[in-house]
């Protein structure tokens, strides 16, 4: 025991630590804002909520959809408002503010978002005019165009049967927290280790250090030990909320979790080493970590898929460090992964972290 208190990397890891934690801010951005941000995405997409669209009726001309608010519609805040609400158990009600006005002022409700489609009148028939690349334009229309077909959707549904898939895995809730573990361990790094060089660069620190008997590859490493911990404490809080709140489990290997964790941590130490390598500006290393984080945290499908973005571009996001732990981590989540398959994102993110790291130390700048 003595001989550990008086290691030098064993004291260097105690300082960062304890330098760490007595900074109320970074414990709330790094531990507190991620729960906070996880509960209230799950809770948004949990529950089975109402469907809300508005549209923005345009045209002097009665058209078939006048008739049927006639009908179904009621009077909603103003005089120039009308109400549609369609009733559904098993996917949710469906709620339609139908709003009269010109066409200009229709254009400025779908700029601003206030509104999701315009319906105007041509001979008599509804015309809808709406973003084609926009999906909550394209639901609003089909749900509405066969509201204008059947007006009485029960009619049509009886001959079929929806049957909700609730599954541990396929939530969305299932799908954003390994996301969210995965990012944080990437924000946590770049910025606590990255940020920290450059500041203390900055402040001549490092080169009072370099001055001391201490060995430079200590130093880095305490810090990266640090982080490490720190990050295996806010995941455990995460998972441990996500559990208790939507009973978020862990289906695949905790021993393969485990060693992805570690290799995430590892990739992402390098990088953040190579980053701060030469810079010795604030302003300059703010843009090289946003350059770094900002790119992975659109691409890699933190919060959403990025089978959405465009197949040529895929070859490229699967190569980003951030993918390969994001999908790593909800393959054990969801998908009940184990060592075999994840033998291979491992290696190649610790093989990343130690390239990365050995090219910052070749050209790092003490001072």
């Amino acid at each position: 025991m003595k001989l550990l208190a008086n290691n030098q990397l064993y004291r260097l890891c105690i300082a960062h630590f304890l330098e760490t934690v007595r900074e109320p801010d970074v414990l709330f951005w790094g531990m507190v804002f991620p729960i906070i941000i996880s509960i209230g995405l799950g809770l948004a997409f949990m529950q089975t909520t109402e469907s809300k669209f508005k549209v923005m009726v345009v045209g002097q001309n009665n058209t078939s959809m006048d008739s049927l608010l006639l009908i179904h519609a009621q009077k909603g805040k103003n005089d120039n408002q009308t109400v549609w609400k369609i009733e559904d158990k098993t996917l949710g009600n469906t709620i339609f503010t139908f709003e009269h006005g010109d066409w200009e002022s229709s254009i400025i409700a779908l700029k601003r978002g206030e509104a999701d489609v315009i319906v105007g009148d041509t001979s008599g028939h509804a015309v809808f005019h709406f973003d084609p690349h926009n999906s909550q334009a394209q639901l609003a229309y089909t749900k509405l165009s066969a509201l204008l077909k059947s007006p009485v959707p029960e009619i049509e549904t009886e001959r079929t049967e929806v049957s909700p898939l609730t599954l541990k895995g396929v939530r969305y809730v299932d799908f954003l927290v390994p996301g969210l573990i995965a990012f944080g361990i990437m924000s946590d790094i770049l910025w606590g280790i990255s940020y920290t060089i450059i500041e203390r660069r900055s402040q001549k620190l490092l080169r009072r250090m370099v001055a001391t008997p201490m060995r430079k590859s200590n130093l880095l490493i305490s810090m990266m030990f640090v982080r490490i911990l720190m990050n295996l404490i806010d995941a455990a809080i995460i998972i441990l909320a996500m559990w208790l709140i939507f009973d978020v489990t862990i289906q695949g290997s905790v021993g393969a979790l485990s060693l992805l964790f570690l290799a995430g941590n590892i990739a992402f130490t390098g990088i953040a080493v190579l980053i701060s390598s030469r810079t010795s500006k604030t302003e300059v290393g703010n843009g090289w970590i946003n350059a770094v984080q900002m790119p992975m945290l659109i691409l890699s499908g933190v919060f959403f898929s990025y089978h959405n973005f465009p197949e040529w571009s895929m070859g490229v996001i699967k190569l980003l460090p951030l993918t390969a732990l994001t999908d790593g981590f909800r393959s054990i989540f969801n998908e009940g992964a184990g060592w075999i398959e994840i033998l291979a994102p491992s290696t190649i993110l610790s093989l990343v972290g130690i390239i990365c790291f050995a090219a910052g130390m070749k050209i790092f700048k003490w001072y």
